[in-house]
């Protein structure tokens, strides 16, 4: 987006919890990552933000650290479900 200067990604998720829980993931791996993207969400979604302010164009680490998050997006509803099961 925006020229090559911004990913963005729309996370759905079941309900808010899985949405908080996929938020606070990924605010650990930020500041673990030293990338601090723009996270909103809200009940059952969350949007991340990744983008350049340095350069004129995407990094690599943006890319690594989209997987990461898809990683964690997948994880959080796992964890997610299996609470609300016990």
């Amino acid at each position: 987006m925006d020229d090559a200067t911004r990913i963005e990604r729309r996370f759905r998720f079941k309900d808010f919890g899985e949405a908080f829980a996929f938020v606070a993931r990924a605010a650990e791996l930020a500041e673990a990552e030293g990338h601090h993207p723009d996270i909103t969400f809200g009940w059952g979604y969350a949007v991340v933000s990744l983008r350049t302010k340095k350069i004129k164009g995407l990094h690599e680490n943006y890319f690594i650290m989209a997987t990461k998050l898809d990683r964690i997006a997948e994880g959080a509803a796992a964890a997610e479900t299996a609470r609300q099961r016990s």
